[in-house]
């Protein structure tokens, strides 16, 4: 092999920007060395490349109804709340947007749902058909790879299960919606109620959202399981698929995802049900049966999914202060669904449980969790908080909305849950950039900093002596 034979392939193995000259025109190759050496960085880039495609898409006068170009803007936010699979919006998504509108809207949420890091790896991996240590391991800690194996195999099963779960959810919308849209339409806004019911996106292609099924349940249980099931996340799907209904056999995580994402469900459809209870506004003129119901679809969206039977504006303020909780609490670990996630939550109360009795260690399951994931959990949840706190001070600053509607869409914004009080669409350009930068900060935050912390742990060999500060 001659050296420039040698040089040119250590590039390609290294992923390096490498210039080739292929019958007198110079080539740029851009391999993936960066995608192994920054992760977390990586993703950002990715998510930021996809924001900016499809928010110029979105500004074309062929996707609005009308045929004129949407204002920056708002498309700008659709196009940053589609690829976080958010929801919020600026502008009425079911008469604003044409045909071509809503196709760029359903791509960019799938896309968003599988992940733009996904697909990134997927890439790397057909370029230089081998991932870096740092890209192994941003795919275990975002997609739940149980080893640093065959990552390639790994992200076809992440495909694969959610294409097939997206397909049931096809077929069980579409003979309600072909009922009451007709056969075309229905095939439509089955295909893309399924789509971000598990992408827990929770747009909507009809005016009003879904009030008009508010009584249908062939369309509300299949779009609650969608949301509910797309929340668990794909390491939860990994262990199942691998240990089928075996609880015995299920690792820690799951284990405490589906326990508390099953808590927080009944926890918040309860909360919800009995503060709406007498509500007129809301669900105060309805049966105890439609109260109950609307109190756990509520429960169900109220962490991510984004669809609402009732308009959050006509909630009582204690009920808006519940949902933001759940909001900011969120979905399962590398789910659709945002927030900080149910491990996060799940993590603090074992640490607390376990410091209230004076334990020295944090265990669940007969299992030891070790105490770098708690400064894990720890920073997560701060970084969280102080997201959403610079949000509602510049809102704050720039609107003369009350301190609740702005904390409200600034939570959903951040957990990427798509409920709003309206608020976005009353927003000026400033607020509108300040909730799409939250929304990307949200989707890729937590999920970045837990990554590019699992890369860069590192072993000293020395201590320093120990000294406890008071504390409380």
């Amino acid at each position: 092999m001659s050296r420039g034979s040698g040089h040119r392939a250590r590039a390609v193995r290294d992923g390096a920007r490498t210039t080739e000259r292929l019958r007198g025109v110079p080539v740029v190759r851009l391999g993936s060395g960066f995608i192994r050496r920054s992760p977390a960085q990586a993703s950002v880039v990715a998510f930021l490349s996809a924001a900016a495609l499809f928010s110029a898409l979105l500004a074309l006068p062929l996707a609005s109804a009308d045929g004129r170009p949407t204002f920056l803007p708002d498309a700008v936010f659709t196009a940053v709340s589609a690829i976080t699979v958010t929801g919020l919006t600026t502008v009425d998504t079911a008469t604003h947007w044409s045909p071509f509108g809503l196709i760029v809207i359903l791509v960019a949420i799938e896309i968003g749902g599988l992940g733009i890091v996904t697909l990134a790896l997927l890439l790397a991996r057909a370029v230089t058909r081998q991932l870096g240590l740092g890209g192994k391991l941003f795919a275990q800690q975002n997609i739940g790879s149980p080893e640093l194996g065959d990552v390639g195999a790994l992200l076809r099963i992440v495909i694969l299960t959610t294409l097939s779960i997206q397909a049931v959810l096809f077929v069980a919308l579409a003979p309600p919606f072909i009922v009451a849209d007709g056969v075309g339409a229905g095939l439509w806004h089955a295909l893309f109620y399924a789509v971000s019911a598990f992408n827990n996106a929770g747009f909507s292609v009809h005016e009003g959202g879904l009030s008009e099924f508010s009584s249908n349940l062939w369309v509300l249980v299949p779009l609650a399981v969608g949301v509910f099931v797309g929340s668990f996340g794909f390491p939860v799907f990994l262990n199942l698929l691998k240990e089928k209904w075996r609880p015995k056999h299920w690792n820690l995580h799951t284990k405490i995802t589906l326990i508390t994402t099953s808590a927080l469900l009944v926890l918040g459809a309860v909360a919800w049900s009995v503060l709406e209870w007498d509500n007129h506004a809301s669900t105060g003129d309805l049966s105890p049966a439609e109260k109950m119901f609307r109190g756990l679809f509520a429960s169900t969206m109220m962490r991510s999914g984004g669809f609402s039977l009732t308009n959050p504006n006509d909630s009582t303020p204690t009920t808006l202060l519940i949902t933001d909780a759940f909001m900011f609490v969120g979905g399962g670990s590398a789910s659709t669904a945002g927030g900080i996630k149910v491990t996060t939550l799940a993590v603090l109360i074992l640490a607390i449980v376990a410091e209230s009795r004076g334990l020295p260690d944090v265990t669940a399951a007969r299992r030891t969790i070790p105490n770098g994931l708690l400064r894990v959990a720890i920073s997560v949840t701060f970084l969280g908080a102080s997201l959403v706190l610079a949000a509602t001070i510049l809102l704050r600053a720039t609107t003369d909305a009350p301190l609740d509607r702005i904390l409200f869409e600034v939570i959903s914004a951040f957990a990427t849950c798509g409920l709003s009080v309206g608020l976005s669409a009353e927003l000026d350009p400033f607020g509108k950039y300040v909730l799409s930068a939250l929304m990307l900060a949200g989707r890729i935050g937590p999920i970045g900093l837990a990554a590019a912390l699992a890369v860069t742990q590192r072993k000293t060999l020395f201590t320093f002596p120990t000294e406890r500060p008071i504390v409380g």
